[in-house]
Formats: structure tokens, C-alpha cells, sequence
């Protein structure tokens, strides 16, 4: 069976734990571990970062800003960096398999 990555998180001083599954949890510890700096897909490459972050918006209620920024070099443009602003921490990850979670 597939095993789904599962984080439980808690926003502080005493929010309440709530768990985030799959990338969007792996985006969530990104963003906590980077902390004022911020994140860009180029630093932690994932396929949907703008998903992730108008999830961990939406559903848990996270103040993320987005900083959108230039670069240069043989394919010039611009990316958007995205910082965490509610603070939060983790509190544990968990593999479950998806049939364990079912009986």
C-alpha cells in the first residue's frame, strides 16, 4: 500500500494541532524551517507551490505573504518567494498506510 506523509502542526502560543498531508505538509515544514527568509520554488523545487500555499491559506487560515522577485541569467524572469508570517511549529510527522487507516 501507498503510505500517505502526514504532519500535525499547531499555530502559536496555543492553537490547536491540525494535520496536513502529503506535499502540502512537506511545504508547510518548509516554510516553518526557512523562517524570514522565505521560500522559492527554485531553493525547494515542487510542482505546485502556488497550490500549496493557497491550501495551507484556505484551509488552516496561515498568513503567507508573497514576495514576487527578479532573476537573471540565460532565462531571466521572475518567481515568487513565500514567507510564513502566522508563526507555527510542527509538532510530528507520521506515515500511515492508507489501509491501516481504514480498518
Amino acid at each position: 500500500m501507498t503510505k500517505r506523509i502526514i504532519t500535525t502542526a499547531r499555530v502559536l502560543p496555543d492553537g490547536q494541532p491540525f494535520k496536513v498531508v502529503g506535499r502540502f505538509g512537506w511545504a508547510l515544514k518548509c516554510l516553518v524551517k526557512a523562517g524570514e527568509r522565505g521560500c522559492t520554488p527554485i531553493d525547494h523545487p515542487g510542482p505546485r507551490w502556488s497550490a500549496y500555499v493557497h491550501r495551507l491559506r484556505k484551509d488552516h487560515g496561515l498568513v503567507i505573504e508573497t514576495i514576487n522577485e527578479s532573476h537573471g541569467g540565460p532565462f531571466p524572469g521572475s518567481h515568487a518567494r513565500y514567507r510564513l508570517i502566522t508563526e507555527t511549529e510542527i509538532i510530528e510527522d507520521a506515515a500511515a498506510d492508507a489501509a491501516k487507516a481504514a480498518a
